[in-house]
């Protein structure tokens, strides 16, 4: 090789890859438009998988992808109840058994806020519970303090520190729209 010739390196690229969709009973797509476009302006990579998303091709997907954080959204008020369903799923492939996973939106048909269903969602698997009616920046906080500690490549082990060791599990909240489509 010539001297003069520059070197090139192998820079890792800014930002996240990220997943964002609905799960199998969910048909909304708006959320998911929102979220891509907050991600994207954060300067992440987001892969949309979009709505109505069966169990078996939300994994494979994420196989296939290997993304550094997974975002499931909810407006239909089964989120609870299908979230339940899909994170075992996910946590039982090696490959994304780390993988930081959130899910968020109308995760219920009796309001939000319920202290023993963000209990039982992170107890199931997940990092962070954002239900709907609350700041966008608590969902900005914790998309922040991943690249370090996703690039970390967390053991199983890891996922059972206390939560002040662990990722932020604090419950969290997206924003919803009302019925005239304005995000609160």
């Amino acid at each position: 090789m010539n001297q003069l010739e520059p070197q090139r390196g192998k820079a890792e690229p800014a930002g996240l890859d990220v997943v964002v969709t609905t799960m199998a009973s969910d048909s909304h797509t708006w959320n998911l438009v929102f979220l891509q476009l907050l991600l994207e302006e954060l300067g992440h990579r987001v892969t949309n998988l979009g709505a109505c998303v069966p169990d078996e091709l939300l994994v494979s997907e994420c196989r296939r992808i290997e993304p550094d954080l997974i975002v499931l959204s909810s407006v239909n008020g089964h989120g609870y109840h299908d979230g339940l369903r899909v994170i075992p799923a996910l946590r039982a492939c090696p490959e994304l058994a780390a993988t930081p996973t959130v899910i968020g939106g109308k995760l219920g048909i009796a309001g939000s806020g319920d202290p023993d269903r963000q209990r039982s969602l992170l107890a199931a698997g997940y990092d962070g519970v954002f239900e709907e009616g609350r700041s966008v920046a608590d969902f900005r906080s914790f998309v922040g303090a991943l690249p370090a500690a996703s690039r970390a490549v967390p053991t199983p082990a890891d996922r059972a520190l206390p939560a002040d060791r662990a990722l932020p599990t604090a419950a969290r909240s997206l924003p919803t729209a009302s019925a005239s489509g304005v995000l609160r």
